[in-house]
């Protein structure tokens, strides 16, 4: 359900990795009067933070918990093997998991690829977080497995990373509470989509109604000038000859009038 009244301002929560910024200076663009509040939330707390109403919307990982939360997916990112400069994977562009079965994949508590099995030798103890993973990585503890933006993220001069090839990805999503589908949520639902600013969203500002609440361009449309006939009309017409026959009426003409000889 659409609400009618905006809130003085619009909380949009994001998870580690995902930049906002894009989004953000768009909508500062077209709704200057609606102030967009940006919070980074855990990734694994994100639908909370949505359900408890500390955000209006959010830019999160999926899954999400479809049952409460709508949500529209907006890309999957790449998984890549943060690994030290120094490492005989970096003599490859890319690699897949079996190349990495020698070697110990740290797997932090806060991963967010959903592992059906880990590859690689598993770690004695997981790291609590992605950046507690990173740093024993940089000790030559292990190797870690993550979405590039988390790579990037967690950058450091003496680690590096290359692609994944066959390591499933990380799919992130605008998502809203199912309740609560507003139309300032409906506004940034746009922003994301790459609509214009033109777009009607699927709905008609008032000053485009006529009184009977139709479009008033609609409107127009439906009321041809006098006397003429309209191309519907006309299509109608052409239809049930060619219906009957599969091209036109007997005799070539149209609307069935009979060709002279």
């Amino acid at each position: 359900m659409t609400g009618s009244e905006a809130p003085p301002s619009f909380r949009l929560a994001y998870v580690p990795g995902v930049t906002p910024d894009k989004w953000a200076r768009i909508w500062n663009e077209r709704l200057p009067d609606v102030p967009l509040a940006l919070t980074q939330v855990p990734a694994a707390g994100a639908g909370d933070v949505l359900l408890g109403g500390d955000a209006d919307a959010g830019l999160v990982r999926l899954p999400v918990d479809r049952t409460v939360l709508s949500a529209i997916p907006l890309y999957t990112e790449t998984t890549v093997v943060v690994i030290p400069g120094d490492h005989l994977v970096t003599a490859a562009d890319e690699v897949t998991v079996e190349d990495l079965a020698d070697e110990i994949v740290l797997h932090p508590l806060d991963d967010v690829l959903g592992w059906d099995r880990l590859p690689g030798r598993p770690a004695l103890e997981r790291p609590a977080t992605t950046a507690d993973a990173v740093e024993l990585v940089a000790a030559g503890i292990g190797v870690l497995l993550v979405p590039l933006s988390l790579a990037r993220l967690h950058h450091r001069r003496d680690l590096t990373y290359r692609t994944v090839t066959d390591a499933p990805g990380s799919g992130v999503a605008l998502s809203w509470p199912q309740d609560a589908h507003t139309d300032r949520v409906e506004d940034l639902i746009g922003i994301v989509r790459g609509r214009t600013v033109n777009s009607t969203r699927g709905r008609q500002p008032e000053a485009a109604r006529s009184k009977g609440g139709r479009p008033e361009a609609a409107t127009a449309r439906r009321e041809p000038a006098a006397g003429k006939q309209t191309g519907g009309a006309r299509r109608g017409a052409g239809g049930s000859q060619r219906g009957a026959s599969g091209g036109r009426g007997k005799g070539g003409g149209r609307g069935g009038r009979p060709r002279r000889r």
